[in-house]
């Protein structure tokens, strides 16, 4: 092959590999465009799914501690010594009850809040100034409206989680005011 020859082949190759990229470049990021604007989708969905599912499993957590936590208070009340029943005047009651003379554990740990992340919780004070029971400090609307079970079918429909009160209802207390009724 003689040099002029070859070098007609090499501007005909040259040529063409230049045409076909400045012919295929428009396309190309047009479709690098499209295939970010999906995977960006893709990932906004995915990460509202995960934060729904997080939100699910703190709730759930919720429902858990928060009647852990009514057991205990409700353990507490039942087991006084004296006839007089009282109420816990702090959560840490709950974890060594000295009332007895082998102090009494009701609790391992006060629960953290799942929503909060804290130990803090509202309280629902009883008439002897004791803690009667306890609610989340969030202010997050609930996921969970109707299914409850029986003993928490009141948190049906409630706007917050702090309208979730975990609160334990001597029984004493509940059938006598069940008779004032007319």
């Amino acid at each position: 092959m003689s040099i002029v020859a070859h070098l007609d082949w090499r501007r005909m190759v040259h040529g063409m590999q230049i045409g076909k990229i400045s012919k295929c470049r428009g396309y190309t990021y047009i479709g690098l465009l499209i295939i970010v604007m999906i995977t960006g989708f893709a990932l906004a969905q995915a990460g509202t799914t995960w934060g729904e599912k997080v939100k699910r499993a703190r709730e759930q957590e919720l429902l858990k501690v928060g009647d852990k936590l009514r057991i205990a208070i409700g353990q507490y009340y039942e087991n006084s010594p004296t006839t007089i029943k009282q109420f816990p005047q702090s959560l840490d009651d709950l974890l060594l009850d000295t009332r007895f003379p082998t102090p009494k554990r009701y609790l391992r740990e006060v629960y953290i809040d799942p929503f909060t992340g804290r130990r803090d919780w509202g309280m629902l004070i009883a008439s002897d100034g004791g803690i009667m029971g306890v609610y989340s400090l969030s202010g997050s609307k609930p996921y969970k409206h109707a299914n409850f079970r029986p003993k928490y079918q009141y948190f049906a429909d409630k706007k917050t989680y702090g309208d979730w009160i975990f609160a334990y209802i001597p029984s004493e207390n509940l059938t006598s005011s069940l008779s004032k009724r007319p």
